[in-house]
């Protein structure tokens, strides 16, 4: 309870500090109603009671039986949801868009049958109905929020509460069209002696079949938005939205931390080219890798690729400080992206880009030192207890792992990425026996354990890292200065298998790759 007047006695005696790290809130009750099975149930129960309100009101014939229908739809519709789509299943919020949005859908669809049955507007027929219901709402907004098999889950038992089935934008509106044509909601036309038709009519019974789908289209880019922040959703639209480089993070990179700048765009090129080879989502895997390594930013000068030639921060310092401070970045990152508010996939892969994995240049170089002061020992006649053992846990980083296909492919892009930039003439056969030899080692660790990334997906992964990284790091042909006549190109430079680049001498550890 007295907690801030120990913490403030502890500032003022400089052994604490006065900044406190921002912390993603936690509410457990929010999580027990997520998951719990009577909040399911509840939806569903309040789902029927829409159903019955929508089939028992207004003048519809035997509404006993038709609800009784629209309740064995309903049990066929969550079983099937449970058995395609468990995880959705297994989240009440995710129950609740999906049932929310079908519900709002079957809403209006009543609300505008009623209307055009009343008869008090002249130009809305009954028959009209038909052709100004927003068919297609519930399909687009879960298609987009959810994807594709949600969206046809929706308008598969859309289609058996409204007795209709659509598709999208335009093409809703020509589907409506046609399918008006066809079963007579339009017309009826008299092919034969076209001059006996009414045209004005049509003209407009066509208008509202089209525009029906333009309209219900762009509702649902109003409402996705909203939508979005509600169930805390990200759909494909927002993430291009964030994938802008203007963001005030990515400048601040350009001008105090240009190299993890460059390092950044180069792994969101492997990354997304990796995503898209096995079809996960490629944006949000270009979008994390720009701020994987945001938490650099706090002391960008202790990572290779900001450090001058001059000197090495680290030459000063003990390993075991060298890594406190490499490992710190992901901290700094997380602390950052909840200072500027980015999205929580975002979060999570910073937390998750290295995993448990080890430091191993400063593991390394404790392990010899220990080596060398136990050595000195000897000579010294020290005890054994006197020299501390190295651990290997305290040169890990805290994790997680990664969680997902996408956190693990960021994952593995960085440490690519990273580990490229030492390759003196890379030459193709390097380059694969780099890219495989880290991927390997990453299966060893159980870094990839908490992904659901297969074996065969590891392959194509690791054969788009090779494909990019050769493309990245070929040869150029060197140009004569002014005046100087052009020498004859050898012949092993126009050879893909001896590719030759400059590279920063290695005066720097590789404190990025680990």
């Amino acid at each position: 309870m007295f907690d801030f007047l120990k913490r403030g006695r502890l500032i003022r005696r400089g052994l604490a500090s006065r900044k406190i790290r921002r912390r993603r809130a936690r509410s457990e009750l929010a999580r027990n109603l997520e998951y719990a099975p009577y909040m399911k149930a509840l939806i569903f129960v309040v789902f029927a009671g829409g159903l019955a309100f929508l089939v028992f009101s207004g003048q519809q014939p035997e509404p006993t039986k038709n609800f009784v229908i629209a309740l064995l739809v309903l049990a066929t519709a969550i079983t099937q949801l449970w058995i395609n789509q468990p995880k959705t299943f297994s989240q009440s919020s995710r129950i609740l868009l999906v049932f929310g949005v079908i519900l709002a859908q079957l809403a209006v669809t009543k609300l505008l049958l009623v209307i055009c049955n009343s008869g008090n507007y002249q130009f809305l027929k009954p028959e009209m109905g038909g052709l100004i219901t927003p068919y297609a709402f519930a399909p687009l907004v879960l298609s987009v929020l959810l994807g594709r098999h949600h969206g046809l889950y929706a308008a598969f038992f859309v289609s058996l509460w409204s007795s209709k089935l659509i598709g999208a934008g335009i093409g809703v509106g020509l589907a409506i069209w046609l399918l008006s044509l066809t079963f007579g909601l339009i017309g009826p036309i008299n092919w034969l002696f076209p001059t006996a038709n009414d045209w004005g009519m049509i003209g407009l019974q066509s208008a509202l079949a089209v525009g029906n789908g333009i309209l219900t289209a762009t509702l649902v880019g109003g409402a996705l938005p909203i939508l979005e922040q509600l169930f805390q959703i990200t759909t494909d639209i927002s993430w291009l939205e964030a994938s802008d480089l203007n963001h005030p993070l990515l400048r601040r990179m350009t001008i105090e931390a240009p190299g993890t700048y460059h390092h950044s765009l180069v792994v969101a090129n492997l990354a997304e080219a990796a995503a898209e080879a096995i079809g996960a989502n490629a944006t949000l895997c270009r979008v994390c890798s720009y701020f994987h390594d945001v938490g650099k930013l706090v002391k960008p000068e202790y990572f290779t690729e900001n450090m001058s030639f001059e000197r090495n921060p680290h030459d000063d310092l003990a390993p075991t400080m060298s890594v406190l401070i490499i490992i710190a970045h992901v901290k700094e990152g997380v602390d950052l992206a909840l200072k500027y508010k980015l999205n929580q996939r975002i979060i999570d892969i910073i937390q998750e880009h290295h995993g448990t994995s080890v430091v191993r240049y400063f593991y390394q170089r404790a392990l010899q030192q220990h080596e060398d002061a136990r050595a000195g020992g000897k000579i010294m006649k020290l005890r054994e207890d006197d020299i501390p053992d190295v651990r290997e846990e305290s040169f890990r980083y805290s994790g997680p792992k990664p969680q997902t296909k996408e956190s693990a492919i960021v994952s593995l892009a960085d440490t690519v990425e990273s580990a490229s930039r030492s390759l003196e003439k890379p030459t193709p056969q390097k380059i694969e026996s780099l890219v495989n030899e880290l991927i390997e080692e990453r299966i060893t660790d159980r870094q990839l354990d908490d992904c659901d990334l297969t074996l065969g997906e590891l392959k194509i992964i690791a054969e788009r890292f090779r494909f990019t990284l050769l493309m990245m790091l070929h040869s150029r042909i060197a140009y004569p200065k002014h005046g100087q006549k052009t020498p004859k190109p050898r012949e092993d430079t126009l050879r893909p298998d001896v590719m030759a680049v400059t590279r920063r001498p290695p005066t720097a550890p590789p404190v990025s790759a680990a």
